[in-house]
């Protein structure tokens, strides 16, 4: 499979470039419009990436298999065709919607650096879509977890909190009702794995960092509501040190259970 994140000038010939241009305020199909790759297509993170959000479920759960292959059969996503996903935060909602794309078996990669890196034109307007139909395909058992297995991984070292390390003290707690980390989790923050000049870090720095606290292969990564922890997903692949797992309800689900308990040291 392609690298979890690719170069301009290393896009294969006949991929499908990807705007999932986002903003924790909802969809930034606006910026979208204003200017995109030529021949991108639009995903919504909000309408296509995720399903109904709610307590103990969190923010962003995933959409069902089949809302998920109508959500891209109607952007005109189809199967089979290599996708480069590009935004311009730090490569978050990318990451999330090539996370996912990856999970059910389609070639995808974050385009690293973003918009930014990108040096051709930019074209304007809102293009008509030709929708397509996508196969369905069942989310794989083992590529996410449930609050249980995170509790009893994170007695073993084996949970990687991907927020802040302000947020994971308990410093600061913006959307959720609880401040804190699940006990036993270790702090990387996913932001760290992005240089000033917006691309992934040196792959041997991040994979210093994710050695640092024993990240590999089958290791739990939570953020906020499962999106910014895909960046740490893909960056650890990307290393070489594996493929983890992804709690989604993350922070926003465990903090809304008050059978959870929280820890700020």
């Amino acid at each position: 499979m392609i690298s979890p994140f690719i170069a301009p000038d290393a896009i294969p010939a006949g991929a499908l470039l990807v705007d999932v241009r986002w903003t924790t305020a909802g969809s930034d199909r606006d910026a979208f419009v204003a200017g995109h790759v030529p021949g991108a297509r639009y995903v919504d993170l909000e309408a296509v990436l995720s399903g109904e959000g709610g307590p103990i479920i969190g923010r962003h759960p995933l959409p069902t298999p089949e809302a998920f292959a109508a959500g891209l059969g109607a952007a005109g996503v189809p199967d089979g065709v290599v996708v480069v996903a590009y935004d311009d935060a730090g490569s978050v909602a990318a990451s999330r919607f090539v996370w996912m794309l990856r999970t059910v078996g389609q070639e995808a990669a974050v385009l690293d650096g973003g918009l930014a890196s990108w040096t051709g034109p930019l074209e304007s307007g809102d293009p008509p879509v030709v929708g397509v139909t996508r196969r369905v395909v069942e989310w794989p058992a083992g590529a996410t977890v449930e609050a249980d297995e995170v509790a009893a991984a994170a007695a073993r070292g084996l949970v990687v909190d991907s927020r802040s390390a302000s947020r994971y003290r308990g410093e600061q707690t913006p959307l959720d009702p609880r401040p804190g980390h699940v006990p036993g989790a270790r702090s990387l923050p996913f932001s760290d794995n992005i240089g000033p000049d917006g691309r992934l870090a040196p792959v041997a720095d991040v994979q210093a960092r994710f050695e640092s606290v024993g990240a590999g292969a089958g290791t739990i990564f939570y953020c906020g509501s499962g999106v910014t922890a895909c960046v740490n997903l893909l960056a650890a692949e990307q290393a070489g040190r594996g493929r983890g797992r992804l709690y989604v309800g993350s922070w926003s689900g465990w903090a809304t259970d008050p059978s959870r308990p929280v820890a700020r040291t």
